[in-house]
């Protein structure tokens, strides 16, 4: 498993994930978000390259697999969004969401991590 295009691929990820989470939810955090959805849009132009980029290269670390990298940029998506919710809008993790973040973060160590 080439490991340069994998950590390439899931830093593709996790920064378009980060950035999408503003696009999508920065409308509850400043008037600006909620004023400018235009602008939000265009901001969809460079988050597609990031996925597009994402995809290429972690399917070039899982040798040409796809299943991997379906699973590692979900898991890699739900990470984030449980720690910008908690963090950003002070939701509290209860067990289902502290579960379900265990859950993400097993599926994408099984996927990289295991041979």
């Amino acid at each position: 498993m080439p490991i340069k295009p994998l950590l390439t691929g899931i830093a593709c990820f996790a920064i378009a994930h980060m950035i999408t989470f503003f696009q999508l939810n920065g409308q509850f955090m400043w008037k600006w978000f909620r004023e400018n959805e235009w602008a939000l849009a265009i901001a969809g132009i460079p988050i597609s390259f990031l996925y597009i980029w994402g995809t290429k290269y972690t399917v070039q670390g899982f040798d040409g697999m796809m299943w991997p990298t379906r699973f590692v940029g979900f898991g890699i998506g739900m990470i984030i969004y449980a720690l910008f919710v908690s963090h950003f809008f002070n939701e509290g993790m209860g067990p289902k969401t502290i579960i379900s973040l265990a859950l993400a973060i097993l599926l994408v160590s099984i996927q990289v991590l295991w041979k």
